[in-house]
């Protein structure tokens, strides 16, 4: 089986091209950055968080999709296959590569909340974020634990 599925910001805009041919298709390639799970030691001596850089390809209206509405520090949660392949470059070295292709996409944030955590960065009192979705399930920010059967 051959599946992953990831969660993270758009660590640079999305690239899109399109192939040569009677009926171009676009290529978006585009690098989320995923949080690394933090160990307990380095929670313990605040060390810093860090992110895994990963490479995407999508490909038709699904890419035109994601360049259009998707741009760097947009959260997106992906699913899909990962590709490996190799190539010479223009030196003559043998270089190797690793995508995920991506078969599924999701908004993980709203363009409002995209925007105000983007404010928030260049304000010197930043004001506390809407509640918002992850993509997945819904956030329920109330608090209220009573109906649950456990």
């Amino acid at each position: 089986m051959n599946k992953v599925i990831l969660l993270g910001r758009l660590a640079r805009d999305p690239e899109v091209r399109y192939t040569q041919g009677a009926e171009p298709l676009a290529v978006c390639r585009f690098s989320i950055a995923v949080d690394r799970p933090q160990r307990r030691n380095d929670q313990a001596s605040g060390n810093d968080r860090t992110a895994d850089f990963i490479s995407c390809v999508c490909f038709g209206r699904r890419g035109e999709t994601i360049s259009q509405y998707f741009k760097k520090g947009n959260r997106i949660a992906v699913s899909g296959r990962l590709q490996t392949g190799d190539y010479t470059d223009s030196q003559g070295n043998k270089r190797y590569t690793t995508d995920v292709i991506v078969e599924e996409f999701d908004f993980c944030e709203s363009k409002d909340s995209a925007a105000a955590s983007s404010s928030a960065y260049s304000s010197p009192a930043p004001s506390p974020a809407p509640a918002q979705s992850t993509g997945f399930y819904p956030v329920d920010e109330s608090g209220d634990d009573e109906d649950l059967p456990f």
